[in-house]
């Protein structure tokens, strides 16, 4: 019997393929625990049409990615932090200030969670941060540090 996967199974395979199984298993274990469907015409069909939409949705948000990028790159973010004596800096600028900083400066949010700073910024200056906007699309957001 041929069985549509509607989640992943252990050495069966992934959510999505169809697979063929023996008959007592799809009916004794595959099908009463919702873990896929008989192989008909209309699922298959529904399958296709579920991937289509699928591929669809993953390329629109690979384009939303790719603008946000640009506009990500076309201005630094600018943020300010107390400095001591001789420009000595005091604590260090985290992810979570550069987020703050782009709502108010840039006008959109970027999530502290996708800005990938090996160290908290220590130092005054312009620093290069990327930020990991889907798995193809990294963006270059410049932060520049300066005195308060």
């Amino acid at each position: 019997m041929e069985v549509i996967l509607l989640q992943d199974v252990k050495a069966l395979g992934k959510k999505g393929e169809k697979v063929k199984v023996s008959d007592g298993y799809a009916r004794n274990f595959i099908l009463p625990k919702k873990l896929g469907v008989e192989a008909t015409a209309k699922n298959v069909n529904d399958l296709k049409l579920q991937k289509k939409h699928e591929d669809k949705m993953a390329e629109l948000r690979l384009q939303e990615a790719k603008e946000l990028a640009a506009k990500i790159e076309e201005k630094p973010v600018v943020v300010k932090i107390r400095t001591g004596e001789g420009g000595r800096v005091f604590g260090s600028v985290s992810t979570k200030e550069i987020a703050a900083a782009c709502i108010s400066q840039l006008g959109f949010e970027v999530d502290k969670k996708k800005m990938q700073l090996a160290e908290p910024i220590r130092m005054l200056g312009t620093t290069i941060v990327p930020v990991k906007l889907h798995k193809e699309v990294t963006a270059q957001l410049s932060v520049k540090v300066t005195e308060a």
